[in-house]
């Protein structure tokens, strides 16, 4: 049974920062593709950044140069660093790790931690 489970969340202030932390026990982590999305009130989830097995990254416009995803394979573990939050920012943040049908095949999902940016 894989479990996704994130942590990390929480409220800061505009201008701080946070950062998310998700354990993803998948068998073979290192061929898995890890991401972060988030869902605001109202609207669709939103991918925010992942990262490959080779550590290539994607980021979303909005969240370039503020937010930073990396991963642990040893710990199996994918991370995201996020400064100089914004208002806009606010959302369920969920953890999701794909594994390609090439490797059993997988797509699975956390169930989320909270980030609130409010002065």
């Amino acid at each position: 049974q894989v479990r996704v489970v994130e942590s990390g969340g929480g409220l800061v202030q505009p201008g701080g920062s946070l950062r998310l932390s998700c354990a993803a026990s998948v068998n073979i982590f290192i061929a898995t593709t890890l991401g972060w999305y988030r869902q605001a009130p109202g609207s669709q989830r939103e991918l925010v950044a992942n990262i490959s097995s080779s550590g290539g990254t994607i980021y979303a416009e909005s969240v370039k140069g503020r937010f930073t995803i990396s991963r642990d394979n040893a710990k199996k573990m994918v991370y995201l660093q996020m400064n100089s939050l914004k208002p806009e920012d606010r959302a369920v943040y969920y953890c999701n790790a794909y594994l390609s049908p090439q490797w059993g095949g997988g797509n699975y999902w956390g169930q989320g931690t909270q980030v609130t940016v409010s002065s």
